[in-house]
């Protein structure tokens, strides 16, 4: 295998190509109102509808969650390409499709629990949907925003003409007052700066001698955060929005205990699912599309059967052969 080879992915973009996408079917497990349970760690993954209560109840059976993750689409078209999993629909129908998916989120949390939501922006679009989404979350009273976190990409994109754009916006909002976990902000970046001086007890101290780690906090700026592409372990050839595992384990961390259950309305990749795995958690998600669910699936076995994250650069989906990837 060249090198050439060893840097594609082994999957073209499957919301894009419908070939691909006609190869990969008959190999999902699920189809739409499926569930399927794991019996190591008591996970669950579904074909179902995040705007539909029924389909949220199906996979929740009455449990409660103290923290949800959602990575809705951001009504934002993506490489140039305007497709069914990822469209761009009118503003009025995609605030519609919101407000039914948050209200049946705050259906399943907790008397004090945590709810996390991506969102994107677009700058051609008046900077939609964020700002109309933050309007909409005013509807929701038992909802109060708790931080506006960015999340800082490597690479990005822009003109000569324009400042780069290499932001990920992420709102955090919680019902009641749940339980957070400073520890988990601590980051692996040494603290440098010196100097900011305060008198506690009588003495006066520096910030040094203050500080409970020798480590900066993420805050709500995360810079110390890969976002992920085929060099990685973690990736997932074929998905246009994979969210880093280290972003999706921080707010876990920050949010929920061992045996918690954590849960995700919008499956994509499984992130979720394999952060969950990892920091011993029960995972329910799902999606509407059967071969991002069959891929949370695969990628959890996977991870079981090798310990590694993802595929990198290669298919996910062998049965196919070739085709669409490299030769495995």
């Amino acid at each position: 295998m060249n090198l050439e080879t060893k840097t594609t992915e082994g999957l073209k973009r499957i919301d894009t190509y419908h070939n691909l996408r006609e190869q990969i079917l008959p190999f999902c497990r699920l189809r739409y109102g499926d569930v399927w349970e794991d019996c190591v760690s008591g996970h669950r993954v579904g074909v179902l509808d995040a705007t539909k209560l029924d389909d949220v109840n199906k996979i929740v059976n009455k449990e409660k969650t103290n923290l949800i993750i959602n990575d809705p689409p951001y009504n934002v078209i993506v490489g140039n390409a305007n497709t069914v999993n990822l469209s761009k629909i009118g503003l009025e129908d995609y605030m519609t499709f919101s407000k039914q998916w948050i209200q049946n989120a705050t259906h399943i949390m907790s008397d004090d629990s945590h709810l996390y939501i991506w969102i994107g922006a677009d700058l051609k679009g008046d900077f939609q949907p964020l700002p109309d989404l933050m309007i909409l979350m005013r509807d929701f009273r038992e909802l109060n925003p708790r931080n506006w976190i960015t999340l800082r990409k490597q690479r990005g994109y822009g003109t000569q003409k324009n400042w780069m754009w290499v932001r990920q916006e992420l709102l955090y909002y919680v019902k009641g007052n749940p339980n957070f976990n400073v520890e988990a902000e601590y980051t692996g970046i040494p603290k440098i700066l010196r100097g900011y001086y305060k008198k506690v007890n009588g003495v006066i101290t520096e910030n040094f001698d203050r500080s409970k780690s020798q480590f900066i906090r993420a805050s709500n700026v995360w810079v110390d955060i890969q976002q992920v592409f085929y060099r990685m372990e973690e990736n997932v050839p074929g998905c246009y929005a994979q969210k880093p595992l280290k972003a999706i384990e921080r707010l876990i961390l920050s949010g929920s205990e061992m045996g918690n259950l954590v849960v995700d309305f919008f499956a994509h990749s499984g992130t979720t699912l394999i952060a969950g795995e990892r920091l011993k958690r029960k995972v329910y998600t799902f999606d509407l599309d059967p071969i991002f669910a069959e891929l949370s699936i695969r990628r959890l076995e996977h991870l079981r059967k090798t310990g590694q994250s993802g595929w990198q650069w290669r298919n996910p989906f062998p049965e196919i052969g070739d085709t669409f990837g490299v030769q495995q």
